[in-house]
C-alpha cells in the first residue's frame, strides 16, 4: 500500500499521523493516531476537521487498522462507532457506509479507504475548476469558516474555488469572517490564504453587514457540512446570517460541496442534527498553554456549532459535476 500526505494528514501501513488543527497558527505539531479513542477524540475536539476530511480520515484509520491486523468484526464496531463522532457532518457517514460495503479482507477495506481518499482529492479538483468560472478579476469575495485543505484531502471546496481562481491569475481580495467557533477563518483560513500568498482582509462575524453596505462584497463562498435534498444546507454557525445578509444586499451566495455531502434521506434543513459545543468557548479563551475567561461565572451559554440556511438564500450549489440553480434544484441527488 503507497503511503498518503496532504497539508492535514501522513498516512501509511505503518504509521497514520494528524495536523493538530487546534494549535494552528502558532504550531504545527503533527499527533499519532493509534487506537479508535485517540480517532475519535480527535474528531470531536477538532484537531482534524472539516466535513470531507473527516470522513477521509475516518477510513483510513479503519484501513490503518486493518492493516495492522485488526479482526473484521472489530472493524465494523470501530467503523460504527466512528459514525457517532460527528452528528451533523455526514460526510463521515457516507464515507464510512462506503467503506462498509468492502468489509471481506483487511487488504479491501485499505484499497477502498485509498480509493476515497483519491476520490475527495478530485472531487475538490472538479469543484474549483467549476466554481472558479463564477468568479471575474476584481472580485472582493466573503467567506466564512474553512474550507481549504485543512477540510478536506485536496485544494479544498469554497477555498479551493478562491484558490483556483488566483492561479488563473485572477485579481481577487478575500474578506475572511473570524468564525466560531475556535476562530476558524482567523485561524486556520488566514493560514491557509497566507500560504498561497492570496490577499485577504481579516473581519470579525458582526462587520459583514457593514461591508456589504458599503458594497465592498461581490459575492460570498461557503462550504457546508451536509445538504438536504431541497437544498437546505447546514455549515458553521454564522452561515446563516451571512446568506440572509447576501440576500438583502443582493449579492451572489454560493455553496461549494462534493457529491458525499448531499444527504439523499434528509429532505430539509429541519432534519438536519445541529451539534452543541462546551460553554467555555464562549465564556473565554483556552488553549493547551493559555486560558483567560471574560464572562462572570456561571454565564448561562448556548453555543451551537452548525446553523441552517433556507435554499431560498443560496444562489447556486457547486458541486463536482455540476453548478445547480433553482431551475435544475432536483440534480442535487
Amino acid at each position: 500500500m503507497k503511503s498518503l500526505s496532504t497539508l492535514s494528514l501522513k498516512w501509511s501501513p505503518q504509521e497514520f499521523l494528524l495536523l493538530d488543527q487546534t494549535l494552528l497558527p502558532k504550531k504545527e505539531i503533527w499527533i499519532k493516531i493509534e487506537n479508535l479513542d485517540q480517532m475519535i477524540e480527535a474528531i470531536k475536539s477538532l484537531r482534524v476537521r472539516g466535513a470531507p476530511l473527516i470522513g477521509v480520515s475516518a477510513c483510513l484509520y479503519i484501513a490503518y487498522q486493518a492493516l495492522r491486523g485488526q479482526d473484521l468484526k472489530s472493524l465494523v464496531r470501530d467503523a460504527q462507532l466512528l459514525k457517532e463522532a460527528r452528528p451533523t457532518a455526514v460526510n463521515l457517514m457516507n464515507n464510512i457506509d462506503q467503506l462498509l460495503t468492502r468489509f471481506s479482507t483487511n487488504e479491501d477495506v485499505a484499497t477502498e479507504a485509498i480509493r476515497i481518499f483519491n476520490e475527495d482529492q478530485k472531487l475538490c479538483d472538479d469543484m474549483s475548476t467549476l466554481g472558479a468560472e463564477l468568479i471575474q478579476n476584481g472580485d472582493n469575495i466573503l467567506t466564512h469558516c474553512n474550507t481549504g485543505s485543512l477540510a478536506t484531502a485536496g485544494a479544498g471546496t469554497a477555498l479551493g474555488v478562491i484558490k483556483k481562481a488566483h492561479q488563473q491569475g485572477k485579481k481577487i481580495q478575500v474578506f475572511v469572517d473570524e468564525t466560531r467557533p475556535l476562530l476558524q477563518g482567523a485561524r486556520l483560513t488566514a493560514w491557509e490564504l497566507a500560504k498561497e500568498k492570496i490577499p485577504f482582509t481579516l473581519i470579525t462575524d458582526s462587520m459583514a453587514a457593514f461591508l456589504m453596505r458599503q458594497g465592498k462584497v461581490s459575492k460570498a463562498f461557503v462550504g457546508c457540512d451536509r445538504i438536504a435534498t431541497n437544498g437546505d444546507f447546514a455549515n458553521k454557525i454564522g452561515t446563516y446570517s451571512v446568506a440572509a445578509l447576501c440576500h438583502l444586499h443582493k449579492i451572489p451566495f454560493y455553496v461549494v460541496g462534493p457529491r458525499t455531502t448531499v444527504d439523499p434521506k434528509c429532505q430539509s434543513g429541519n432534519n438536519i442534527p445541529i451539534e452543541e459545543r462546551v460553554s467555555n468557548e464562549v465564556t473565554g479563551f483556552h488553549s493547551s498553554s493559555e486560558s483567560l475567561t471574560w464572562a462572570p461565572e456561571n454565564t448561562k451559554v448556548y453555543n451551537p456549532s452548525f446553523d441552517v440556511t433556507p435554499n431560498e438564500y443560496v444562489t447556486a450549489w457547486i458541486l463536482d459535476h455540476k453548478i445547480i440553480t433553482h431551475k435544475n434544484l432536483g440534480d442535487l441527488c
